[in-house]
């Protein structure tokens, strides 16, 4: 690798983000030899990324205007550690133009795009008016610059309704709604406003049609800065939530060869009409017919591990070598495929509640471990705090095989095998969709998963005696190993103990449901679980990773977890969450009562929905809570008068506060 012309332009590089990109971007810079700078809020002091880096730099408070978004305090971060460029990563700055004309003024290297270019691109109401000139094919919409309501309101009726309201300088879902009927419009737009300044600092909207039943595809293309441009193939982005990537994959399924030369050179032309320099993504939307240009990301994605996979090139090598003025290393026929990639996001989410972050600290974290066909991309290891401020992606899970169908397979084992605990995840969530029959025959578009939640976070199924053994399995090998004797534990079942037989009983729950209870006999001779009227053979050792616990004479791997009296187990069975009785008493736990409206988890109010006293029909909207850069509304839970609001706009407040009082309507 010649390291010279890279080494003339800049020898050290900050990483101007946080989480799992800046690890990413940090893994390449290092392996290419250059030093590497992490910047850190006051919340992240202890993250993965500022503990992976050769320095790093505190920027300020946890608010991201206050940190990441604050560009005077980024430059200056430079100047101190003595950089040269800067790279972006995704998110906060790294399509402010403003950010990228900093960094050129202070005499900075920016891994990316100019800011002349970012400006015609970024925008997605200015991409599409220069995407009409270039002859790129676009969906009906509005995309001027009058932001007012009335002209607005105009704008949607002459499109028709359903619209999509999007945020301009937006990307990831946010500042993005779905209007059906002109009277949900003017609270959309102001919603959806104040989601995109919060998340980029700026709330100027567009209007599209929208366009039902879509598929999302998206092309990779890179540029440098003689002349050359590239594209890496297609990714498949179908799977998604709130407008929000879950699953992609490279190549898409749904395009036979013909059609994804059409539509990687349509993403050429689209780059080539700014003279586009650096990495960034064409996407496009499909109706199953037609494909329209929906914007260009003007920065590497969330995504690109699986064109990574599927053409061999590291993308963050080659940002960084044409930010440094190289000319890329290959043509466009060099440019080969290989396979199929698939990527899952992990988040710290539950499924179960909405989707509603989770923050705290990761008591637990098991992932799979890496290999020729499985890759992880993660920004959290155990012991790192969740914290509301920030976007709630833990991990990125990518699996490569020769075919679609193996991919799938080695992602879904991947899933199955990983346990984070301390925060909720949306991993079962994640394995349950990519196991999905209608997803694997690629029988999908971007509502499939809103179509098919009740199926994709069902019940989970009963325990049986795998579990209920591998739990009290768990809890001997707790017990033991905090007394620091294992002489009398069914550990070391071959024992002979002068007493006799000895036994214990256990009682577990799942969820609000029905006790179970199992009986240990333990002591002299063969351990044994007495489960109804079955006695069942019962031996466990600690493992690799786990438990080997043998019962009814077959052995298994499975993993256990102990909190307290709440237990997570993993068996081939699936997950489960058991809770552990106490049997000395002191279980109940003091319940909220249901007239309360309380935080679900730490943010900040943005907007007060109701007026004390008012009558509110069930699941009306009470207030906005915005947290992790996403709004949460907080409904009625049944029909009643407003009693009281106990905040105010602007409050920050924590997870269980009350925030509201209902009082039931009457008979």
């Amino acid at each position: 690798m010649d390291r010279s012309k890279l080494y003339r332009r800049f020898h050290t590089l900050l990483i101007a983000n946080r989480g799992e990109i800046a690890v990413r971007v940090i893994r390449t810079a290092r392996a290419m030899g250059l030093r590497t700078v992490a910047v850190y809020s006051e919340a992240d002091r202890g993250a993965m990324h500022v503990a992976v880096a050769d320095e790093a730099v505190l920027l300020g408070p946890a608010r991201a205007r206050d940190s990441y978004l604050n560009i005077e305090r980024v430059i200056e971060a430079a100047r101190k550690s003595g950089a040269q460029a800067i790279h972006p990563g995704y998110g906060f700055l790294s399509e402010n133009a403003e950010f990228a004309q900093a960094c050129l003024d202070a005499g900075l290297v920016f891994v990316g795009p100019t800011a002349a270019m970012m400006r015609a691109m970024g925008s997605k109401s200015g991409s599409k008016l220069l995407m009409e000139q270039a002859g790129v094919p676009l969906v009906p919409g509005y995309h001027g610059e009058a932001q007012d309501d009335a002209t607005l309101a105009a704008a949607a009726k002459k499109i028709g309704f359903p619209v999509l309201v999007k945020a301009s300088a937006g990307g990831g879902g946010r500042g993005m709604r779905i209007v059906r009927a002109a009277n949900e419009l003017a609270a959309s737009v102001e919603s959806a406003k104040r989601e995109a300044k919060a998340a980029f600092g700026d709330d100027r909207m567009l209007i599209e049609k929208l366009v039902e039943n879509p598929r999302h595809i998206e092309v990779q293309v890179i540029g440098d800065s003689h002349g050359n441009l590239l594209s890496l193939f297609e990714r498949e982005c179908t799977l998604q939530r709130r407008h929000q990537k879950v699953i992609e994959e490279a190549p898409s399924p749904t395009l036979d060869s013909i059609k994804r030369e059409a539509v990687c050179a349509a993403a050429r032309k689209a780059a080539a009409a700014v003279g586009y320099v650096g990495a960034g993504t064409i996407e496009f939307v499909s109706n199953g017919k037609d494909v329209f240009f929906i914007e260009m990301n003007t920065r590497l994605q969330v995504e690109h591990p699986v064109t990574e996979m599927i053409t061999g090139i590291d993308l963050v090598e080659w940002q960084l070598r044409i930010a440094a003025g190289e000319k890329l290393p290959m043509t466009q026929e060099q440019i080969t495929l290989r396979g199929h990639a698939i990527e899952a996001r992990v988040y710290a989410e539950n499924p179960d509640k909405n989707f509603m972050p989770s923050v705290g600290t990761i008591r637990s974290w098991r992932m799979t471990e890496p290999s020729a066909g499985l890759r992880i991309d993660a920004g959290y290891r155990e012991g790192d705090t969740v914290s509301p401020h920030y976007d709630a992606m833990l991990a990125k899970v990518i699996a490569w095989a020769p075919t679609r169908e193996v991919a799938i397979d080695r992602l879904n084992h991947a899933l199955e095998e990983s346990d984070v605990r301390g925060v909720v995840t949306n991993i079962p969530f994640l394995a349950a969709l990519v196991s999905h029959s209608a997803v694997r025959s690629n029988a999908i578009d971007t509502g499939f998963i809103e179509r098919e939640l009740k199926v994709l976070t069902a019940q989970p199924k009963p325990p049986h005696d795998l579990e209920f053994a591998t739990a009290i399995a768990a809890i001997l090998h707790e017990e033991a190993k905090a007394a620091k004797d294992q002489k009398t534990s069914p550990w070391a079942t071959a024992g002979w103990m002068p007493v006799g037989r000895r036994q214990r009983v256990f009682t577990f729950r799942q969820g609000q449901g029905s006790e179970h209870k199992v009986t240990l006999h333990y002591g002299k001779g063969a351990s044994t679980l007495t489960i109804g009227e079955r006695e069942i053979g019962f031996q466990a050792v600690p493992g690799a990773g786990g438990i080997d616990l043998t019962l009814h004479g077959i052995k298994s791997q499975v993993v256990a977890i102990v909190e307290g009296h709440e237990l997570y187990v993993r068996t081939r069975n699936g997950r489960f969450e058991l809770h552990w009785v106490d049997p000395f008493g002191g279980d109940d736990e003091e319940q909220v009562g249901e007239d309360r409206i309380v935080a679900p988890l730490p943010g900040t109010v943005v907007a007060l929905l109701a007026e004390v006293g008012a009558t509110l029909a069930k699941g009306a909207p009470i207030l906005t809570l915005e947290a992790m850069k996403m709004e949460q509304t907080l409904r009625a839970p049944f029909a009643g008068v407003l009693k009281a609001i106990k905040c105010k706009v602007g409050d920050i407040v924590g997870e269980g506060v009350e925030l509201a009082e209902i009082e039931p309507a009457g008979p």
